[in-house]
């Protein structure tokens, strides 16, 4: 092994493995934040597969926090809808109070271009053919990491201050440093593909039938998504290639149809394996998106919890970097979303025993539906899986707020308006002086370079009138989620403190 960073010079504050979702969004935080980034990628290219079709609405809000959201496309471009399913049980979204959607039909190759270019465009260092071989022993209690990487030009090391797995369910990055994956095993195999020439009958919600389940609906002229989940199909290495020719045979297995005529843009396999980290924080290694958890792939939700995943930790590790961090500010990306994690891992499991599970889950299924019949039931499967229920822990005592996401509000001040969401584009937080109160704005005075303090009136956004009642101050983090709220400023300066650190000297 080769020794580690400490007492050298580094080649960047962060490095990244792997160019996915995950981490070209950590990129981008990380670049906002002031850290030097350097993204490894094992690929030379990107796959152009079209992968994870969309992202959940709370995945949508955090793209619109950054500005990004023009770039998948505006009005009838950008495609969202207001249905929604859990387990294969469809139920309106408009259900949530002030609900928006989330988007759908966006092909994951679109989604990594856009988070490239802004990336890349923030000064992010993208290394494509660049395959992580080893990390060096000492990261646990070292000033830094050393990874060695196999690169067209030959082994390369680097070191950092800092070093994030986000390269996938089969991390190198996990296994290199160590951490624990416990969970439970896959106990089916499943099938993904891009079919064509085919022109298949559109199967939205999926269609159960005695030897197993299947998807299917429409991406493109010719083109066709199918999802194939035959029972009795043991688990499969996820490193075995899958053919065309054993998805057109697990079709007709289950359907009756020939579709072996037809051809294929890509094909893979999945399974139902839940496992998370025990933690996403060992010294200087940390770990983002399917690298910490994986699970079925119910309702798409994983690329999201990624991207939400980068959103928590980018702006707290360019902090730590940069020296500017309160006590204990990195460790809270792992309370905050490990938690997240296992919710994720339950909802999925759920989902998969109620879709796939058979005849044995057919009781459970038909109490689901029943209980879909309920106002109060249908919004807490819909927070679950839009993910707009994700909050975080607050003190005793916070104001209800604190520890939400906020909404999507209009600003009303003297220059006239301007949304909540442009307000975060450069990743900084956002102290609101909704009162003029000169203590609101003392409260922020020389954390300049990390907050941004706004005085203004909120017109509401739907749902959030009540909760904002008699507000006079909120305090949002750079991933949207209130840090502080009252009405009174008392505790403000310590919140800020707490977050945002001290203020840099004069």
């Amino acid at each position: 092994m080769a020794g580690t960073a400490q007492g050298t010079a580094v080649d960047a504050d962060v490095i990244i493995v792997g160019a996915g979702p995950t981490g070209l969004m950590l990129a981008g935080e990380l670049r906002l934040g002031g850290a030097r980034v350097i993204v490894a990628e094992r690929l030379a290219e990107p796959t152009g597969q079209s992968r994870g079709l969309g992202f959940t609405a709370r995945a949508m809000e955090i793209f619109d926090q950054r500005g990004l959201l023009p770039r998948f496309g505006q009005g009838e471009t950008l495609e969202t809808s207001p249905m929604g399913h859990f387990g294969g049980l469809q139920f309106d979204f408009t259900t949530l109070p002030g609900a928006h959607f989330g988007a759908r039909g966006i092909p994951q190759y679109q989604t990594e271009a856009v988070l490239e270019e802004w990336a890349a465009g923030l000064g992010a260092d993208i290394r494509r053919g660049w395959e992580f071989l080893e990390l060096a022993e000492g990261f646990l209690t070292g000033e830094g990491v050393e990874v060695t990487f196999g690169t067209p030009e030959g082994v390369r090391t680097l070191r950092a201050a800092y070093l994030v797995g986000c390269d996938g369910g089969g991390s190198q990055v996990r296994k290199a440093a160590g951490f624990a994956f416990p969970g439970l095993p896959a106990t089916r195999a499943m099938f993904l593909a891009d079919v064509t020439g085919l022109n298949l009958k559109p199967r939205f919600l999926g269609e159960r039938l005695p030897h197993g389940m299947v998807m299917a609906a429409p991406l493109a002229e010719g083109v066709d998504r199918i999802i194939v989940c035959p029972h009795g199909t043991p688990a499969r290495d996820r490193d075995e290639s899958v053919t065309f020719e054993e998805v057109a045979a697990a079709w007709q297995h289950i359907t009756g149809e020939d579709i072996s005529h037809g051809g294929a843009d890509w094909v893979s396999s999945f399974s139902d394996a839940a496992r998370q980290v025990d933690s996403y924080r060992r010294g200087r290694v940390l770990l983002a998106g399917d690298a910490a958890h994986i699970h079925l792939p119910a309702g798409g939700q994983g690329l999201s919890t990624g991207v939400q995943d980068a959103a928590n930790l980018g702006w707290k590790l360019a902090a730590t970097v940069a020296g500017r961090a309160p006590a204990g500010l990195l460790d809270s990306y792992h309370t905050e979303r490990h938690a997240v994690g296992s919710r994720l891992l339950m909802n999925t499991r759920a989902q998969g025993f109620v879709f796939l599970g058979g005849e044995p889950a057919d009781p459970l299924r038909t109490v689901f539906a029943e209980l879909l019949g309920h106002e109060e039931v249908k919004q807490h499967l819909a927070g679950i899986v839009s993910h707009l229920d994700v909050h975080y822990a607050a003190p005793e005592g916070a104001h209800p707020l604190t520890g939400h996401r906020l909404g999507e509000h209009i600003l009303v001040g003297k220059e006239g308006e301007s949304a909540v969401f442009a307000e975060l584009h450069g990743g900084r937080g956002l102290l609101l002086d909704l009162a003029d109160d000169a203590g609101v704005r003392a409260a922020g005075a020389g954390l300049t370079d990390r907050l941004t303090t706004v005085t203004a009136t909120l017109k509401s956004a739907p749902g959030d009138a009540d909760r904002l009642d008699g507000v006079r101050a909120l305090l949002v983090r750079p991933d949207g989620y209130v840090a502080w709220a009252g009405e009174t400023t008392e505790g403000l300066a310590e919140a800020v403190r707490r977050w945002f650190g001290e203020a840099s000297p004069a």
